[in-house]
């Protein structure tokens, strides 16, 4: 699926298949307006559908990875067309979630580069990403009881297993605002770094040089962890492997392991 080039999301695919997409509406710090929302799940769809995709690497571009919902919406009459949201409308999502559960639900790990300011539904696009590599000074804060609202983008979903209890409630009730280095400690953050892209990107690459049959099978077993039953992920383990098993690409790491040389794969 061909991503058409608009002001408000852009895709890279390098040649090892490493996605670099980007926020573009910097001026606004990525803000969250109606246009941002529907090019972030194009965008998703986009990744979805990617040949050759074997890791991505979200970020914002400009000062800020996203400042959340853009304010100027908040007066904004919806559509008398415009789905509830208590509609499905994505899977198990609502519009405004899956622009952050999509990136749960790619088939490909997703590696997001903090920096700026991330809050609110920032701060659950990035919770999105198996992975989150953020500046130590970043500014994030999960902000909608600020606006007399819940945390309502999926955030709940995503947060599950990352941090502790009584911490998220007391960041949730409070919209207390908290850095990088806090995240970490709290575990929203899996990494530290003054320099996160290029720390994101590294990670990417790593990924990008392993099985991507193995890699896509491995991220839908850590999919089901959370709320999968031990005889199920046990199952699951099971069909993963013997799917894998003797394959090409999976005969193709064991020889490259052996003698010491780059693998190389047949792209899914």
């Amino acid at each position: 699926m061909e991503f058409t080039k608009n002001d408000r999301v852009s895709i890279d695919l390098g040649a090892d298949g490493v996605a670099q997409v980007r926020l573009v509406r910097a001026d606004k710090m990525n803000a969250l307006d109606p246009e941002m929302f529907e090019w972030i799940i194009r965008a998703g769809r986009a990744l979805h559908e990617m040949k050759g995709l074997r890791a991505v690497v979200l970020a914002g571009e400009g000062a800020s990875f996203c400042a959340g919902l853009d304010t100027s919406s908040f007066g904004r009459e919806p559509s008398p067309d415009e789905p509830a949201l208590t509609e499905r409308t994505y899977g198990n999502s609502n519009k405004f979630q899956q622009v952050a559960t999509q990136w749960r639900k790619l088939p490909v790990p997703v590696i997001a580069a903090v920096h700026g300011v991330c809050f609110g539904g920032g701060l659950q696009i990035a919770s999105g990403a198996d992975i989150r590599v953020v500046h130590p000074e970043a500014r994030m804060a999960i902000m909608e009881l600020k606006w007399g609202l819940v945390p309502d983008m999926g955030g709940y979903a995503l947060w599950r297993g990352l941090v502790r209890d009584d911490v998220l409630r007391e960041l949730v009730y409070t919209n207390r605002e908290f850095t990088g280095l806090e995240a970490h400690e709290y575990g929203l953050a899996t990494f530290v770094d003054d320099d996160p892209v290029s720390a994101a990107t590294a990670i990417a690459s790593e990924i990008a040089n392993r099985n991507p049959h193995a890699i896509r099978g491995a991220k839908r077993l850590a999919n089901h962890m959370v709320d999968g039953t031990t005889d199920g992920l046990l199952m699951e383990e099971s069909l993963e492997q013997h799917a894998i098993m003797r394959t090409k690409n999976q005969i193709e790491a064991v020889m490259a392991g052996m003698a010491r040389r780059p693998p190389v794969f047949d792209d899914v």
